[in-house]
């Protein structure tokens, strides 16, 4: 193995084969690969290998020169490397920050492989990920992870490395990786606390900003531990890019005339998504397919886990429209039910009604990032009308009507949800039909240590008899599926306000096969 210590400090690039490409050893100041390694979108013949170069992460460029620089990639049957079974090349180019997205294939389904990168002498951390049954292939088990919603400044990242333990095919991120904007108080009870840490900017706006905070997050180890040990299926939320935005709406003050002068234009809300989606593809293991083009990304697809479950992964933020009722938690208006107001769009939800029309699994799965359920929000006995959260499905009732109605002509139906920094699940209720269940992981770190109940959560509860379970602890869950039952373990942790913290098993909901509801085990 090479390392830095075997080059001259003063190697130039006298030595380059091609004018555009570094080829010279020794060039870079620090080790390359300190934002780790990572693997994603598995499939049953491969997935994709992601790294980035940056030995000085937190500088302009990452400490890169502006030139292309090759990498060379391995994978390996084992973790010792003896059997390598594909390796290959890959350019690093500075357009991209440094990362370099591999899409192996050619692999053997449903099995364990091992990855690593080398470039400038250097070699990087050893990456494992695992590729899925063949495609319609009977299988009678699966266990998979669910997490996101990550503030830097709420708290440490110890969640990801009792996650990183956990035996799982993949972890399915919902989103907000990163979070647009620091704050030099959090507050608990009312009561101003310092953060646990800080982001480097106050807010972000160009895709230097960007670069920089997910440079930040991927310095932190456990970060870096769970990705690199589970494969992951990388989606985005809000906070990627601005607090609640959706299509071209920039809403950044929350309750306000949209018309607000302080709030961007679509024109260069748009300039400034451009600049956001390019970051996120840089640093997640995605495949090419979802580069950003014209600041839109690709992010709807498909994962079939041979015969035992079809997943579909949604975006609902680029093509929802704007919320109604200037947004927020309050009672609902009539543009709640206006019939032409979309969640997905009109191409997503006809890609959706294909795949679910396909059949072929025992269970379906969407996985995305808003409540489907349409909740009180009431929490307070004084509060008299219903409140409704504008931001997720509920502010869009026709909407989700037609999503509950294609439910309702199939079996197994399970929505994997985030955003909301609360663990809770429930019945997906059509009509006073159930029609399916819904589990909403809470966050990694967002919202600080938390408890075990809200403020007014058994007011919430009583509201609401589809809910079943409510806590307001931070983790993630782990979902145990079967030919006869999908269980959804919520794993939670005592604090994230310390690097170091205990994890437990909170509770478990459960849906039976042929059994639409959720009971708690």
């Amino acid at each position: 193995m090479y390392n830095r210590r075997h080059f001259l400090a003063g190697a130039t690039l006298a030595g380059l084969a091609a004018p555009a490409i570094v080829r010279a050893q020794g060039i870079l100041r620090d080790f390359p690969f300190q934002l780790g390694v990572a693997a994603g979108d598995p499939a049953s013949d491969g997935f994709v290998i992601w790294t980035r170069l940056a030995p000085e992460p937190m500088e302009r460029h990452g400490g890169m020169p502006l030139t292309n620089v090759p990498v060379e990639w391995e994978v390996a049957s084992d973790g010792g490397f003896r059997d390598v079974v594909a390796k290959g090349t890959a350019l690093a180019r500075p357009e991209l920050a440094h990362s370099v997205h591999v899409e192996v294939a050619g692999l053997q389904p449903d099995r364990p492989y091992y990855y690593r990168f080398t470039a400038a002498g250097e070699r990087s951390l050893r990456g494992r990920a695992r590729t899925l049954p063949a495609p319609g292939a009977r299988v009678d088990a699966l266990t998979f992870g669910v997490a996101g919603c990550q503030h830097f400044e709420s708290g440490f990242y110890g969640a990801y490395r009792h996650m990183a333990r956990e035996d799982l095919a993949f972890v399915y991120h919902y989103g907000d990786f990163i979070y647009e904007y620091r704050q030099d108080y959090l507050f608990d009870d009312g009561l101003p606390i310092r953060p646990v840490r800080q982001y480097a900017q106050r807010a972000l706006f160009d895709l230097t900003d960007f670069r920089t905070a997910y440079a930040q997050t991927l310095l932190d180890i456990d970060q870096q531990a769970v990705r690199s040990v589970h494969a992951h299926l990388s989606s985005f939320d809000d906070h990627e890019i601005r607090n609640n935005w959706v299509s071209d709406h920039d809403n950044w003050k929350l309750g306000l005339d949209k018309e607000d002068p302080d709030a961007a234009s679509p024109e260069i809300f748009m300039l400034k998504k451009q600049a956001a989606m390019q970051a996120w593809y840089e640093h997640m293991p995605v495949r090419r397919s979802l580069l950003p083009r014209g600041g839109m990304v690709a992010a709807h697809r498909e994962l079939r886990y041979g015969d035992l479950m079809a997943m579909q992964l949604l975006d609902t933020r680029q093509y929802r429209d704007d919320q109604p009722c200037g947004d927020g938690f309050k009672p609902a208006c009539p543009d709640v039910f206006a019939r032409d107001r979309q969640v997905l769009g009109k191409v997503q939800e006809e890609w959706l009604a294909r795949n679910l029309a396909r059949g072929g699994a025992t269970w379906n799965a969407l996985a995305q990032q808003v409540t489907m359920m349409s909740l009180d929000r009431r929490r307070r006995p004084e509060e008299s009308e219903k409140i409704v959260n504008l931001d997720s499905w509920a502010g869009y009732e026709v909407a989700r009507t037609r999503m509950l109605s294609r439910f309702a002509g199939l079996n197994n139906n399970i929505v994997l949800t985030g955003d909301e920094h609360q663990n809770f699940c429930g019945d997906l209720v059509l009509k006073d039909k159930v029609v399916g269940a819904e589990f909403v992981a809470t966050s990694i770190s967002s919202g600080g240590d938390g408890s075990d109940k809200r403020v007014g959560t058994d007011e919430w509860l009583a509201r609401n008899p589809e809910l079943k379970f409510a806590n307001d602890q931070r983790g993630y869950l782990v979902c145990e599926v079967n030919r006869e039952a999908w269980q959804t373990h919520f794993m939670v942790v005592d604090k994230v306000s310390t690097p170091v913290n205990s994890l437990s098993k909170r509770a478990t909901g459960v849906v039976e096969r042929g059994v639409a509801g959720v009971k708690m085990a």
